[in-house]
């Protein structure tokens, strides 16, 4: 079963016929006083700020150095574009609710959401695992990467990361436009999560949740799997480099994209792929929180800190100001 247990309210549904026609739901969020919705408006506006910030300095950087030209780089741009759209597809409306007495969203609005988000969350999952795999060629197989990892088959894995991801998220959106939804309508997260709609509908779901939880492991713990083998490669290549200071380059082009992987797919296996009920609500927001709007504000920041090349750039366009 899904990890998350909605708690929900009742609201005077729309009748039509012999069913009801659900036209919005609400959007629970973080309730508390107008003290904690103020200071968290102004912290979530600051995170996503600062995220497009970070991010959108990434792809200026790689678009404006040849020396950045390079697939590791191509895919970090990926990743940094893909991290604008989906905070874009969460922090907003956040935001919106947090300063609004009404937290409504509509139908469309709500699957919209689920639909970016999820898909979003499954190209970054994917470009993950590819951005690792990049990394298994550059240290394992040096002499043979830029062979292997050509123009051709660095786009072959950019467009079948973003493809993958969307198309994968279109059959579960598909089927929840199928589903009845008699009331409640109360989802007490802060963004239309998949588990909400199993929860909240009123016909049967045992097709969906199976989808829903094939997905989750296909697509989590099957990127997963192929991020930890490419590091269990390049980190017994790297204790085997003679000298030191070979190591420590050698692991410093991957020691960021390590943390960033560590950190989401922890989260993200917590929320999806435990079969438990177990996890509280609100441990499940403070989760999602993380996977939503932490990571994607780490992302630029630690792939900056811990790259030399970038930090250099960085340190001689600062200089010239």
């Amino acid at each position: 079963m899904v990890s998350s247990v909605l708690q929900v309210h009742h609201l005077a549904p729309m009748v039509k016929g012999n069913q009801t026609n659900v036209k919005e739901f609400i959007l629970r969020g973080f309730p508390g006083s107008r003290y904690l919705q103020i200071s968290l408006f102004m912290l979530f506006l600051f995170m996503y700020l600062l995220t497009l910030t970070g991010n959108i300095t990434i792809i200026s950087l790689v678009g404006t150095h040849r020396r950045l030209h390079t697939p590791m780089y191509y895919f970090l741009c990926n990743l940094s574009f893909l991290e604008i759209w989906f905070t874009t597809a969460n922090i907003p409306k956040i935001l919106t609710n947090l300063m609004s007495q009404s937290k409504t969203i509509s139908f469309l609005s709500c699957l919209l959401q689920m639909y970016f988000v999820f898909s979003l969350g499954c190209t970054e999952f994917l470009l993950l695992a590819v951005m690792a795999y990049d990394r298994y060629l550059a240290i394992c197989l040096p002499l043979r990467y830029s062979s292997i990892m050509n123009s051709t088959l660095f786009i072959q894995l950019a467009i079948g990361s973003w493809a993958g991801g969307f198309l994968t998220i279109s059959v579960p959106a598909f089927l929840i436009t199928r589903l009845s939804f008699c009331g409640p309508t109360v989802i007490n997260h802060f963004f239309c999560d998949i588990d909400s709609w199993i929860e909240l509908s009123c016909t049967d779901t045992r097709l969906f949740e199976m989808l829903y939880i094939t997905i989750s492991f296909i697509v989590i713990l099957g990127s997963c799997t192929v991020t930890l083998v490419s590091y269990i490669y390049i980190i017994s290549t790297i204790l085997r480099i003679p000298s030191a200071q070979g190591q420590k380059k050698a692991f410093s082009t991957c020691s960021a994209h390590l943390t960033i992987v560590v950190i989401l797919y922890s989260c993200s296996i917590f929320l999806y792929v435990d079969p438990s009920k177990q996890n509280s609500l609100d441990m499940n927001k403070i989760v999602s929180i993380f996977n939503t709007i932490v990571t994607p504000l780490l992302n630029p920041f630690i792939y900056t800190l811990r790259n030399k090349e970038v930090k250099e750039i960085l340190r001689k366009a600062f200089s010239r100001t």
